[in-house]
């Protein structure tokens, strides 16, 4: 009975970390594509001022080192929704607006010293709010793709 318990830990850990590498997996796919629309937009220095830099190579490293994680809390709560492309593009969706909210009108603003810049909305933020969604999108559609494996 103990070593049974003790194999269905296991079994439930390696399918938790499975599912964070999977995540990670999913969102470097979405990020990059995001990146290059930060690209176009010149929103790179920005991310790389996080660290002290301005050059949108080190921005662009950055945003992929944020998706990676954001991509493993997704890999860890994704296998708890309901199966299904629409619940898997619903919940990209909405996390996308999440981590919009939570990244670009709250945390940036406030890791850059912009504290009157928070939950601010204009032209670049709706931009950003496009760039999040196509991520949680593309994210959710990768891990999909990656889970039915």
């Amino acid at each position: 009975m103990a070593t049974t318990t003790v194999r269905q830990e296991q079994a439930a850990s390696s399918t938790l970390v499975t599912s964070v590498v999977q995540g990670i997996t999913a969102a470097l796919i979405g990020g990059s594509v995001f990146g290059v629309q930060m690209a176009v937009g010149g929103m790179l220095p920005m991310v790389a001022q996080l660290v002290g830099s301005q050059n949108p190579v080190v921005g662009f490293v950055m945003h992929l080192i944020i998706s990676a994680i954001i991509g493993a809390v997704y890999g860890a709560i994704a296998p708890r929704l309901p199966a299904g492309w629409l619940v898997a593009m619903g919940a990209g969706i909405v996390y996308g607006v999440i981590w919009w909210v939570l990244g670009a009108l709250v945390m940036m603003p406030l890791l850059l010293g912009m504290g009157d810049m928070v939950f601010q909305i204009g032209d670049m933020q709706l931009m950003s709010l496009i760039g999040h969604v196509i991520f949680g999108i593309i994210t959710a559609g990768f891990f999909t793709l990656i889970q039915r494996r």
